[in-house]
């Protein structure tokens, strides 16, 4: 065997024991503050927010830069005002993905309120999956108990952490309230196999991710800015004939949200292409706009603007 062959061994090896020990360092702590009651973990939010935001300034730059593009007609003074709420907001939603590790059912149901799931488990009790889309707007968290309602499975897609110590620890705390974290590498294969055996879930996703253009991307308006936009809920719900619905997620009051389930179309085959990804891109800028606070304004959501095919054809 060659140098090279043991040297990748090698490495493989040193990064697993790194990893290792890193999870043996960091779980103790992690578990300890997710323990805490939830008035003294907004004490450590708050505390948060005074280094993230007054001190380090985490990606205030990206994050004035999509203020001022979805906002051009408020002032300075305003968006200031949003993105101190925001950064406040931010504080919050870490604290609460800590203690959704060990978060108990009944504070869960407590604190989560659900509307309107009649329209995703009529489905459900036929057999038949249904796709839920969200943006990264509110509390993504507040999905954890939605299991708890369901008359069939949840399954939440998601991207697998490198560091498969936490993988596990994450999976094993979602599975705790009846969700199902599949990779999104899997889902098409595993809808699939729910198909065939007559199971039914309901596929939950945020799909308001910054992907990658292609000559094929489509492109549209998000919040006055031309992007290129996510296509697989759409994809997915055509190809599977699966119903395709909106988490409408607001914040309440601290630590408490609701969801009102909304119908985007329970016949995807009939659609148009890119139809369904329209409704739901519509209905989230709506969403926004009543509380821009709320949004996950720190990912460099419009980072491919200046790739827009229309705007290279015009420069040439």
């Amino acid at each position: 065997m060659s140098l090279y062959y043991w040297v990748q061994i090698y490495l493989y090896l040193l990064k697993k024991i790194v990893q290792l020990l890193l999870f043996l360092i960091a779980y103790p702590i992690i578990i300890g503050v997710s323990l805490l009651p939830h008035f003294i973990l907004y004490r450590i939010a708050d505390f948060l927010y005074l280094v993230l935001y007054k001190l380090i300034g985490y990606r205030t730059e990206v994050v004035r830069k999509n203020l001022n593009l979805s906002f051009p007609e408020k002032s300075q003074e305003e968006l200031k005002i949003i993105e101190r709420a925001f950064y406040r907001h931010l504080c919050d939603i870490f604290i609460e993905m800590l203690k959704a590790l060990t978060v108990t059912k009944k504070q869960v149901l407590k604190r989560y309120q659900f509307n309107n799931l009649e329209i995703i488990n009529q489905h459900l009790r036929k057999n038949r999956g249904v796709v839920l889309v969200c943006g990264h707007y509110s509390s993504w968290e507040a999905m954890l108990s939605i299991g708890y309602h369901l008359d069939g499975k949840g399954y939440a897609v998601y991207a697998p952490l490198s560091n498969k110590y936490f993988e596990r620890l994450v999976v094993k705390s979602r599975a705790k309230h009846l969700i199902y974290l599949g990779s999104r590498f899997d889902v098409l294969q595993d809808i699939e196999m729910h198909q065939k055996n007559n199971i039914s879930y309901i596929y939950g996703l945020a799909a308001d991710q910054s992907p990658m253009p292609k000559p094929k991307s489509y492109w549209r308006s998000f919040m006055g800015v031309e992007v290129p936009v996510f296509t697989g809920a759409e994809r997915m719900a055509r190809r599977f004939d699966l119903p395709i619905v909106f988490a409408d997620i607001n914040r309440v009051k601290r630590g408490y949200y609701t969801l009102d389930i909304s119908l985007i179309t329970d016949k995807p085959k009939e659609t148009k292409e890119n139809e369904i990804t329209d409704i739901f891109t519509e209905t989230l800028e709506a969403q926004i706009r009543k509380d821009p606070s709320q949004y996950f304004w720190t990912h460099n959501r419009f980072k491919h603007m200046d790739k827009n095919p229309k705007l290279v054809s015009q420069s040439e």
